[in-house]
């Protein structure tokens, strides 16, 4: 599965499945937790607004994971990836939804404002820089800021700590600025 994240954005490549992969397997060192954290993207092959969607879908074709797993362990597989987004509403349907939503939710602060630069660059290149500070700007509070719409799902979340960082950091716009113009660069 990891090739297929060649060809999708900077933020969406080899390294981000590797992490999420990671992280789950901290959570949950299991065959499913690794499948469900490898396959989480691969429906962006179809576009970004219904790519959660897409992978539950290729899950559920995906005849390699008959071999290893039986068919309600897919739909588990499969329903996890549909759940995973940041901007989902309802909570994931399973543990291992809550897993690998989890395990999505890379919110070290430099992480962060690297891969939103790396998708504002990637597809937004006619922006000039003001253009790009704007959208990254726009972009962290309607999703990581006090009020935004990402959500941690599991109790004690490993990512609250940072999560209450990131929003430091977007609370304080002359330090924000100050990385996104040496992460432009």
């Amino acid at each position: 599965m990891l090739p297929q994240y060649d060809a999708f954005d900077a933020a969406h490549q080899r390294d981000h499945a590797r992490r999420v992969i990671a992280r789950a397997m901290q959570l949950q060192p299991t065959p499913m937790a690794y499948a469900a954290a490898a396959m989480h993207d691969i429906g962006l092959c179809e576009g970004r607004e219904t790519h959660h969607l897409a992978s539950g879908r290729m899950i559920r074709a995906c005849n390699e994971l008959k071999q290893w797993f039986s068919a309600e362990e897919i739909e588990t597989i499969a329903q996890a990836a549909e759940d995973h987004r940041a901007s989902a509403k309802e909570p994931p349907r399973s543990l291992l939804g809550a897993i690998v939503a989890e395990a999505d939710r890379d919110v070290e602060p430099e992480t962060i404002v690297r891969r939103t630069v790396e998708y504002s660059l990637s597809h937004y290149p006619h922006y000039d820089r003001e253009q790009h500070w704007q959208r990254c700007l726009d972009h962290l509070h309607e999703k990581y800021a006090e009020g935004g719409y990402i959500k941690l799902w599991m109790p004690d979340s490993p990512n609250a700590a940072p999560l209450a960082e990131l929003r430091a950091l977007i609370s304080d716009e002359p330090h924000l600025r100050q990385l996104f113009d040496s992460l432009y660069q």
